[in-house]
Formats: C-alpha cells, structure tokens, sequence
C-alpha cells in the first residue's frame, strides 16, 4: 500500500507540478492542461499505481473533467479504425490458440530444422515470424505458442533455471528468442500492438502512411540481416552446452502425431489467415480498408464456429489494449492539433541548429533509443518521444522518410536492451534461465548491431525503393 501511495504522488506531483507552471504565451490553457495529463498518464504507466490501462483510463476522464478536452472528442479515439484494427487481430491471435494451428506450424518447423540448437532457435523464430504477420500480441505469441514449446524442450535436455543446468540449452534459447522477438515487432505492422499508434503518428505529423506492406517491404532487408547475425552473435559469446538437439525433432514428431491431421477449424483459420494477409499486402490494388479486411476474417471466424462471442468476450488483453490504445490516440491527437510540439522542436533546434542533419540525426536517434531504459513499454516511449523527435529532426531537414522509418524500426528494436523492455520481457526472463547481468550485456551487444544495421544497410534499402 505504502509503495502505491508513493507512485500515485509521483504521477499526480507530475501532473500538477507542470500544470501549475506558466504556459508560453502561444499556448492556450486547454492545450498546456492536455499536456500535463498527458505527460502524467505516460509517467504512471511507467511507475504503474494502476496497471497501464487504467491510468490511459484515468486521464482520458482527467482531460474531460478539466476541460481540456469536451467529452465527444475525449472519446473518440475509441471509434478510430486503427483501435478497432488492434482490437480485431488480438481475436484472430485468439483462434490461433483455441484450434492448435499455432502449436501445429512450431513443431512442423522444430521437426524439420531442429537437429541442432541454433537450429532448434531458429525453427522457433520462423514460427514467430509467421505469427507476427498478423497477430499484434506479443505476449499471446511468446505466452501462448513459442514459450511452452522452448521451455518442454530444454527440459527434455534436463536444462533447468533453478539447478545449476540452465546453461545447456535454456539460456541461450530464451536469450534468443527475445532478442530475435524484438526484431519481428520491427518487422511488421503487426508485430506489436502500439507499432499501429507509430502509423497514425506518422500520418498525422509527417503525412506518411506506413500501411501494411509499405511497413513489411521498408523493413524486412535489415530485419533478414539481424535475425542472422544476432542469434550467432549470441551463439557465440553465450554457447549453449549441448549443440545437437536431436530429441527435439523426436519431441516435435511425437507430438505432432498426437495432434493428427488438420482439423475443420484448424483449416478454416488458415484460409483466413492466408486471405486477410495478402489482401492486407496487396492493399494499394483493391482500395480495401485493413480494418475492414480484419473484421472480415472474424465475421468468417464467428459464422464458421471457430470462434465463439465469449472467445471474443473473455480475450481480455485485447480490451485491455483497446482501452490504453484508443485513450492514446485521443491525446496524441489533440496535441497534434496544439503547437507544443512545434515550440519544443524550435527549441531544440535552435540549440544544434549548425549541425549538419547527417549528424544531428544521428544523435538524436542514439538518444532516442538507449532512452528506452527508462521505459517498460514500447508504447510509453513511443507517446513519450516519438513526436518531439520527429518534430526536431524535420526541423533539422532530415528527408521526412528517412526520419520516419529509423524512429519507428528503433522504437522496437530499443525494448531488447531491458528484462522489462516490453510485454515478453518479464515472462523470458521470469523463467530463471538468463541472469540480468546476462540479459542486460546480450542486449548491449544486440543494440549496437542492431544500430549499424537498420543504419546502414537499413538507410541504403530505404534510398534504393525511394523513401529518401
């Protein structure tokens, strides 16, 4: 109770401290109110007295009660498509669970490349890949379908956090698979839930619209890149003790053979899987809205009986990120419409304005991204800075393509520095295999590979398809 009290004194205090300060002479009262919310509802979803959702929760009441906002316009990130985009792709991550499908494609790949470790790791990440072309949920992913596979793996191995054997199969899996995670969120639209607030923020404040395949063909060449070297990166500074895995085809054949062959709903949920990714790729062809497309394949998924309405009821993280999602994007949209950001951007300009915009993005972006140590969510951080950064480094002259894209891939990437980093963080590390001095160098040494990869082989990519 005690530790409670004193995280709601630093949010209130955070929100009050700045609300009682003068705003500039520019700035309308309303807007500098909105702000002070705003800045406290990101300091309580660090230090949680509530859990994220409520605290977006809170301050969405907060700006209509104080009348920095009316009440309509409070509400209305929640009729926005995006939200309902997020909201639809949770249900989908739903069905995944419920048939086994999920579970299904992960062993076929361990039974087919898992012969020895780094293969076995890999087997998991091309599952994940698959998985986060249209399932927003990274915990549903990591929770529901990869983590339960690793961990009955390394414990056919007798790798164990709690008996000495963690180092012969399990800490250079979880490692992996954490690290390669942050990767995928990077790599699609869908790879983690608030990658759908950086395509509105992007929209709104530079006119760019990362759509579904803009996003997936802006980033998948520096993705392929890391998601070889970081997994040898890690095989090599934290060698697993057994290299040869050959009972985990073994297990994956086995269970397989209890699985059978695809069920009714197992077949359906692919077709729909099939059908609403590439009508989500080929987007710029038939003029579809994705949300529309997404709530396509649910109706599907409801008619046909693979899902029920209580499965859509009872998937608790999907309302969950409804509420914090849809409150965001009301805040972000009203500050948009203040010009807080344009005074701030000036005067951070102003500072390295002789800087040449080579330079100054350079280190704006290394700021921006070890800032994420600060940060437990991707989404935090994401509301915190990717606004003001954006603004500062358009102000600089930085190409609004260039600047774009290397914020939002290095807003994923950032969340492998921590065991906290984001939502899968915890529950990898939580296991016991990997100790936080361990977690904390792999994700270094991850971050500036990470770094000169999406910097470089990412910004030539990016000048070779037009973005800058």
């Amino acid at each position: 109770m005690q530790n409670k009290i004193v995280k709601w004194l630093i949010t209130l205090g955070t929100g009050i401290g700045i609300a009682l300060i003068p705003p500039p002479a520019d700035v309308p009262r309303e807007a500098w109110t909105l702000l002070a919310i705003f800045i406290a509802t990101i300091v309580g979803s660090i230090v949680q007295p509530l859990t994220g959702s409520a605290m977006v929760l809170s301050g969405v009441v907060a700006a209509a009660l104080f009348q920095a906002v009316p009440i309509e316009r409070a509400l209305s990130g929640y009729a926005d498509k995006f939200v309902w985009l997020v909201l639809a792709a949770f249900f989908i991550s739903r069905a995944m669970i419920k048939t086994g499908l999920g579970n299904r494609i992960a062993l076929i790949f361990v039974r087919l490349i898992g012969r020895k470790t780094i293969g076995l790791g890999y087997s998991l990440v091309f599952t994940d890949f698959i998985l986060a072309s249209f399932i927003p949920s990274t915990g549903a992913r990591s929770g529901g379908i990869i983590l339960p596979i690793a961990r009955s793996v390394t414990e056919t191995y007798d790798s164990r956090p709690d008996d000495g054997t963690a180092g012969r199969i399990g800490t250079f899996l979880m490692t992996m698979l954490y690290q390669c995670e942050v990767i995928l969120c990077a790599t699609f639209l869908t790879g983690q839930a608030s990658n759908l607030i950086i395509r509105r923020l992007a929209l709104d404040q530079a006119g760019i619209d990362l759509n579904y395949s803009i996003w997936f063909v802006s980033a998948i060449v520096p993705s392929l890149v890391c998601l070889v070297l970081i997994p040898l990166m890690i095989y090599r500074l934290f060698p697993p003790e057994v290299k040869e895995t050959p009972n985990a085809v073994s297990f994956a054949r086995t269970e397989l053979e209890k699985l059978g062959t695809l069920t009714k709903p197992e077949k359906i949920l692919l077709a729909v899987f099939i059908a609403v990714v590439a009508l989500w790729i080929s987007a710029f062809w038939h003029g579809i809205d994705s949300t529309v497309i997404a709530m396509v394949g649910i109706s599907v998924l409801l008619i046909t009986g693979v899902l029920e309405w209580r499965d859509l009821i009872n998937e608790t993280n999907a309302w969950d990120v409804f509420i914090w999602y849809g409150g965001l994007v009301m805040m972000a949209a009203e500050l948009s419409k203040t010009n807080i950001t344009t005074i701030f951007a000036n005067g951070v300009a102003s500072v390295i304005g002789g800087w040449s915009w080579p330079i100054g993005l350079a280190v704006l972006a290394l700021v921006f991204f070890y800032a994420h140590y600060a940060f437990a969510s991707i989404t935090a951080h994401v509301m915190a800075m990717f606004v003001p950064f954006l603004a500062v480094t358009l102000a600089l002259g930085v190409p609004a393509g260039l600047t774009v894209l290397l914020l939002t891939y290095f807003a994923n990437l950032s969340a492998g520095l921590t065991h906290y980093g984001t939502t899968p963080a915890p529950v990898y590390f939580g296991l016991g295999y990997v100790t936080q001095r361990r977690w904390w160098t792999a994700g270094l040494i991850a971050s500036v590979i990470n770094i000169l990869v999406w910097s470089i082989v990412g910004t030539l990519w990016w000048k070779l398809i037009g973005w800058w």
